[in-house]
C-alpha cells in the first residue's frame, strides 16, 4: 500500500468518524427535543384568582402590645431543604378527567369524574382532590351559544368545550374549559391535564394485567356491587365499580377512590414502573393531555419512591352541599344539582393547593373534621 493510498484512507476514516459523530448528536438533540414536546395542547393561561377571605392574614402585635424589649442579635445556620425529586418542579397540579365517551373519539361525553392531582416532588407527595359532578356553577364561553344562560353543572364544561360543540376556542378543548371553570369558580391552578374516556380506560386496565380491589365491609359492598373481601377486575369490571350510582353521587366517589388506589397500587409495582411512560404513549392517540415524555418520565420516577401513605385522596365534607333542583333552560325542566357556597370550596382548595389539606388540624373553624373526608391507599 503506498503512501498515498494510506493517506486516502486515513482521511475517509476520519470522515466517516466525523458523520457518525454528527449523527450520534443530531439524535441525542432530536431526542432531547421530542423528549420536551407535549403530547398535546397546552392549557390556557388561567387568570390570577384572589384567596378567598377566610385566607386573611392576622395582623402581628403591635408595638405597645409586645412592651419594651431588648432584640438579642440573631446568627442564621444554614439548613439543608431538599430540592424536587426525579428532575420535576416543586410542586405539579394536575386535572384528571374521566370521560363518560364510550367512542374512541373525543367529539363529545360529560366529565364523569373529576379530580384535582396535586403532586409534590418534594416530600414526596400525592393528595387527590374530587369534584362532584352535579355543582352547579359559571361556565366560560357558552352564554352566548346558550341564550344568555352561562349556568351549568360542572361536569357539562367539559362537553361544551369538546369538538361536538366547540362553544369556546382553544385547542385544549373540553380539558381547557373544565379547568378554566375550576379556577374562575374555586380558584383551582391547573398546571396539566390527562383525560381519559371509558374505552381507553378499559384497555389501560386490561394491558397492566387487571387491578386488585379491597372491599373491607358490607356498606361499601351495597354500594359497590361486590361482596366482601379482595377482587381482581379487569377493565370492563373495573369501569363498572367506578360507575356504580346505586349509593348516590358520594358513594359512587368512594367507588371511584377504590378503583384509584388499585391502580395506584399496580401502578407502583416494581416490573410496571417503568413501563408508565410508553404504556400511555401507546395510547397517546386516545388520551387527551399536555404531559411531555419526560414529564411522564418524571411521574413514574416519583411513583417508584413515593410510601403508599403518602397517597392521600380527598373529598369535600358531605355537609357542605344541599342536594336541590333548578329550572334549566337548555334542557328546559328543572334538573337535580348540588348547592355550595363557592367561598367555602374556594378556601379548601386554597389550602389543598398549599398543601395544608387534608392533615390532622387541632380545630376546624367550620366545625368539620378535613380527615373524615379523606382516604389513604393501602
Amino acid at each position: 500500500m503506498t503512501q498515498t493510498q494510506r493517506t486516502i484512507i486515513f482521511i475517509l476514516a476520519a470522515i466517516a468518524l466525523a458523520l457518525m459523530l454528527a449523527l450520534g448528536i443530531y439524535v441525542y438533540h432530536s431526542a432531547q427535543t421530542m423528549a420536551q414536546q407535549p403530547l398535546g395542547p397546552a392549557l390556557p393561561v388561567m387568570p390570577e384568582q384572589a384567596l378567598p377571605p377566610t385566607w386573611t392574614a392576622s395582623p402581628g402585635p403591635t408595638p405597645t402590645q409586645m412592651g419594651v424589649v431588648t432584640l438579642a442579635p440573631q446568627v442564621s445556620f444554614p439548613t439543608h431543604t431538599p430540592g424536587p425529586r426525579c428532575g420535576g418542579p416543586a410542586v405539579m397540579n394536575v386535572l384528571v378527567v374521566g370521560s363518560d365517551a364510550r367512542a374512541d373519539n373525543y367529539l363529545y361525553g360529560l366529565a364523569d369524574a373529576i379530580r384535582l392531582m396535586r403532586v409534590d416532588f418534594v416530600t414526596p407527595k400525592v393528595s387527590v382532590l374530587e369534584f362532584p359532578r352535579d355543582l352547579w356553577v359559571y361556565i366560560p364561553h357558552i352564554e352566548d351559544n346558550l341564550n344568555g344562560q352561562d349556568h351549568e353543572k360542572i361536569n357539562q364544561a367539559f362537553l361544551y368545550g369538546q369538538p361536538g360543540f366547540q362553544y369556546w376556542d382553544d385547542p385544549s378543548e373540553g380539558s381547557g374549559l373544565l379547568a378554566l371553570t375550576l379556577n374562575q369558580n374555586f380558584g383551582a391552578d391547573v398546571d396539566h391535564y390527562l383525560t381519559v374516556n371509558m374505552r381507553t380506560f378499559v384497555h389501560m386496565v386490561d394491558a397492566l394485567g387487571g387491578i386488585e380491589v379491597n372491599i373491607p365491609d358490607e356498606t361499601v359492598a351495597k354500594t359497590s356491587g361486590l361482596s366482601v373481601g379482595r377482587h381482581t377486575l379487569n377493565g370492563e369490571q373495573a369501569l363498572k365499580l367506578a360507575r356504580n350510582r346505586s349509593g348516590g353521587i358520594f358513594e359512587r366517589a368512594d367507588n371511584q377512590d377504590l378503583v384509584l388506589c388499585a391502580l395506584r397500587k399496580k401502578m407502583t409495582q416494581p416490573q410496571v414502573v417503568a413501563d408508565i411512560p410508553a404504556l400511555i404513549e401507546s395510547f397517546e392517540d386516545n388520551i387527551r393531555t399536555d404531559f411531555t415524555p419526560q414529564q411522564l418520565s418524571q411521574l413514574a420516577c416519583l411513583a417508584a419512591q413515593m410510601p403508599p401513605e403518602n397517597i392521600v385522596l380527598a373529598s369535600f365534607p358531605g355537609e357542605l352541599f344541599k342536594q336541590t333542583r333548578t329550572y334549566d333552560p337548555v334542557f328546559d325542566k328543572r334538573v337535580s344539582i348540588l348547592e355550595v357556597d363557592p367561598l367555602i370550596l374556594s378556601d379548601f382548595v386554597a389550602r389543598f393547593q398549599a398543601g395544608a389539606w387534608p392533615i390532622p388540624e387541632p380545630e376546624s373553624s367550620r366545625d368539620i373534621d378535613p380527615e373524615d373526608n379523606a382516604v389513604v391507599c393501602e
